[in-house]
């Protein structure tokens, strides 16, 4: 027996063509929804990298080192890199633990906060004309299959920041 989707739809038309066209969009939308981030980053010498350790310090402010090496899946030899030139140039600050003096806790500066609203403001602009083009029920939809594409360990990651809050 079909498992029937709440809509009342067969899943039966997941064929490879549709599928396909699936994992192109992901591609293009990637693209574009990375695109005018990429050109702010640009003009300062920084890559995506710099912008995802900007977004998780501010999302999460005092995060550690560990944590955000385990939100990012990078390297410690990378992550240190992106953070070594955030604190040289004035944008993030590493704090040392109070609990643990081997801890470091990472905040954004000032001039940090700046870029990241910059760069955020840039993709809900491109977010929020996407969402009202498409809909609230495909909106709903979106957020469902993004979600189910998660290995288990980045859902449990992801759920821990939405319940965090802003």
């Amino acid at each position: 027996m079909a498992e029937t989707p709440p809509s009342g739809e067969s899943l039966l038309f997941l064929t490879d063509e549709q599928l396909r066209k699936g994992i192109e969009a992901m591609f293009f939308a990637y693209r574009g929804f990375t695109a005018d981030p990429d050109r702010i980053l640009e003009t300062m010498d920084y890559g995506r990298a710099h912008h995802r350790a900007i977004h998780f310090i501010h999302r999460s402010p005092g995060t550690t080192v560990s944590n955000l090496l385990a939100i990012l899946g990078v390297t410690k030899q990378s992550l240190n890199r992106v953070l070594r030139t955030l604190i040289e140039d004035g944008l993030v600050e590493a704090r040392v633990g109070r609990r643990d003096k081997r801890e470091r806790h990472l905040h954004l500066t000032p001039k940090g906060a700046e870029l990241e609203r910059e760069l955020s403001d840039a993709q809900r602009a491109r977010m929020r004309a996407a969402f009202r083009a498409a809909g609230p029920q495909a909106v709903s939809g979106f957020r469902t299959v993004l979600e189910a594409m998660m290995d288990p360990e980045q859902r449990k990651q992801y759920q821990g920041l939405k319940e965090a809050g802003p």
